[in-house]
């Protein structure tokens, strides 16, 4: 499957589910201002946290696996409600210290990165995103890192002969978003903190 064809399934599926997450979150909203002031019940808070949760994966997801172009320019405070709303209640902290707005294939490859440090650390940890002149610089450190030699081989080429599980997705797809993007992905792990540079 092409890159592009699988960039426009993930936009097209992200872009259908946030509407009915979106639905059951005003659901919940209104079964709550019908009870008591101030009193929700665990069920509802229960729910109303998991609608929450899905929606921030959902937009995170939308970001590392939708469509994009060259010339869209994703805001700052975007990415930053965005790892906000993944972070809570997560096992990671994210830390985004970019000031400007960047143009989106880069965070598209910045987002995938991040979720490739997320399946090294198993336990969570904190991920430090910056950029040094046109030069995206990534950390990754936590209590605990796990590093699969040939998964994280498969990065560095574009149609590895690798089979990857639903859950390294991203590092399937990596490959071909950097060649795309005319960058190259350089990796070390260094006083266990795994850093990446594209």
């Amino acid at each position: 499957m092409s890159t592009d064809l699988a960039t426009l399934i993930g936009s097209r599926i992200c872009h259908d589910l946030i509407s009915p997450i979106g639905a059951i979150g005003n659901g919940v909203e209104l079964l709550a201002m019908t009870g008591s002031a101030g009193d929700v019940s665990p069920e509802l808070d229960l729910i109303s946290q998991s609608v929450e949760n899905a929606n921030a994966r959902i937009r995170y997801f939308r970001i590392s696996f939708g469509a994009t172009s060259s010339s869209q320019i994703m805001g700052r405070q975007e990415v930053l409600s965005v790892l906000s709303a993944s972070a809570k209640g997560g096992r990671f902290n994210y830390f985004w210290q970019i000031q400007a707005d960047q143009p989106r294939p880069e965070i598209q490859i910045a987002f995938l990165v991040m979720q490739c440090f997320e399946t090294a650390l198993p336990l969570g940890g904190d991920i430090h995103i910056q950029k040094n002149g046109d030069t995206w610089e990534l950390k990754g450190n936590g209590p605990r890192i796990v590093m699969e030699k040939e998964l994280w081989d498969s990065l560095h080429t574009p149609h590895s002969n690798f089979t990857h599980s639903p859950a390294q997705v991203q590092f399937a797809l990596l490959p071909s978003v950097l060649a795309r993007a005319d960058r190259a992905l350089s990796l070390t792990l260094q006083d266990e903190t795994i850093c990446a540079s594209f």
